[in-house]
């Protein structure tokens, strides 16, 4: 096993925390050793009751190991244990915070916003719907067939209007059924998706924007999955390229660090272009302000306690990988990007599948059928080269799909309804290295 150099590294770091606060007469705390030692043993045994989610062979989900140094860094902070919500609770995690924060909207070319972290990508959707609801009340909001479902569930939780609109045969938002929609008069705010969690598509929000000039409405982005992409415009297609290169000009973005950002679990984060819309937040609180007359936190943020690692790991994170075009984080998306479009060649080049419509993955998803006489058929096979797979230690997922998806490849001429599909999400920068190995175990589960 190589040698792993976190443990010793975070000792040191553990050693220099301890001694900021040397000054403090001792405080023991007795633990029983022994004791512990046998529940750490039975928990790592039962966490191993896991799939590989840190392997490249795992190629199924959005699932990307922390880096080192996050891990290290929310271990570290434990040590404080800080809440976010307040200053007092957590003084130097909010203004590291702050600063990570500032370095994301920085990157979609923000440098006057509101925003800040939360607890996952579901809530800061949540927080930019409940602005949508406050700056227009009462109107409704639309958002792709292929949106997260966590926008019509948030929409009925705040009791808002929430319309799906069509997307067409690559995921996309359909501008037409779109537009049908904003002639009615009554929609505040469009979502655009940049990374559906499906196949990875990309609104265009180049095209929706421009809508926005003739109707007047909000934009929001829910760039949770896709957002770090704004790194490598290059490495996209066309028009995932002009949807990114746009982002500035919407009104609200969601990314999740916890994806992409090399985290772990759950760091959201929302970013509003109007830092005015903080008056929406005012609320007064007797308890938790009382240390300082700067601006805290929980003053504009829907979620009270909120842990105050998770922003200590994103800025040491982003310390060493700093959000930058060029740089080492950038060229570890662009690897994952390049292993989507040779997976996706392999399969076109391959009579056993059918790949999805004539355009490659915009982004690091690649979703492909089997091919057979029927769509049921194609969805057993599915289902079998998914368990072949895994019996390789290759792990996939399924998504169902509309079969019209496949029209524009030729395929499923005269089907409907869905078809099962598998899907790799190829978003470790180790899946460039492994894609070999990836297809030779894909190649084995596919033979009949």
């Amino acid at each position: 096993m190589d040698h792993d150099p976190i443990p010793g590294l975070l000792d040191q770091a553990l050693s220099a925390l301890e001694s900021e606060f040397a000054h403090l007469p001792v405080a023991e705390t007795a633990i029983d050793e022994p004791a512990v030692a046998r529940v750490l043993e039975a928990t790592a045994k039962r966490l191993g009751n896991n799939y590989p989610y840190f392997h490249p062979l795992y190629a199924g989900q959005m699932l990307k190991p922390p880096h080192a140094v996050a891990r290290a860094a929310y271990a570290l902070a434990m040590k404080i244990n800080p809440n976010n919500h307040a200053l007092d609770g957590g003084r130097a995690s909010s203004a590291m915070e702050i600063e990570a924060v500032r370095e994301i909207a920085a990157m979609f070319g923000w440098k006057e916003f509101l925003g800040h972290l939360t607890s996952s990508g579901t809530f800061a959707n949540l927080e930019a719907l409940w602005m949508a609801g406050q700056v227009a009340p009462g109107k409704r909001i639309v958002g792709s067939t292929q949106a997260h479902y966590t926008h019509s569930r948030i929409s009925g939780v705040l009791k808002l209007d929430f319309t799906p609109v069509a997307a067409d045969s690559r995921g996309r938002m359909s501008l037409e059924a779109l537009e049908t929609e904003l002639r009615k008069g009554d929609v505040s705010t469009v979502v655009a998706t940049l990374g559906t969690t499906a196949i990875g598509a990309v609104d265009p929000l180049d095209q929706i924007l421009a809508l926005r000039n003739k109707y007047g409405f909000r934009v929001h982005v829910d760039a949770a999955y896709g957002g770090y992409f704004k790194l490598i415009p290059e490495s996209l297609g066309d028009s995932a390229r002009l949807a990114y290169e746009t982002t500035e000009q919407a009104d609200s973005i969601v990314i999740d660090p916890h994806k992409h950002g090399l985290q772990p679990y759950g760091c959201g984060c929302i970013l509003f272009r109007d830092p005015g819309v903080g008056r929406f937040y005012k609320h007064d609180s007797p308890y938790t302000y009382f240390t300082s007359k700067e601006l805290h936190l929980g003053e504009i943020s829907l979620e009270c306690s909120r842990a105050g690692a998770a922003a200590v790991a994103l800025w040491a994170t982003q310390r060493l990988l700093p959000l930058e075009p060029g740089g080492e984080f950038a060229k570890g998306l662009a690897c994952g990007r390049r292993a989507a479009l040779e997976l996706d060649r392999r399969l076109r080049n391959d009579d056993r599948f059918q790949s999805l419509g004539a355009g490659s993955p915009e982004l690091d998803i690649v979703v492909w059928a089997l091919r057979a006489e029927t769509p049921e058929k194609a969805s057993e096979r599915a289902q079998l080269v998914f368990d072949r797979a895994a019996a390789r230690d290759l792990h996939l997922a399924l998504v169902q799909l509309p079969c019209s998806w496949f029209r524009a490849s030729g395929e499923l001429e005269s089907a409907s309804g869905a078809i099962t599909c598998l899907r790799s999400v190829l978003m470790k920068p180790e899946h460039e290295a492994w894609l070999g190995r990836i297809w030779e175990r894909l190649s084995e589960a596919a033979r009949e």
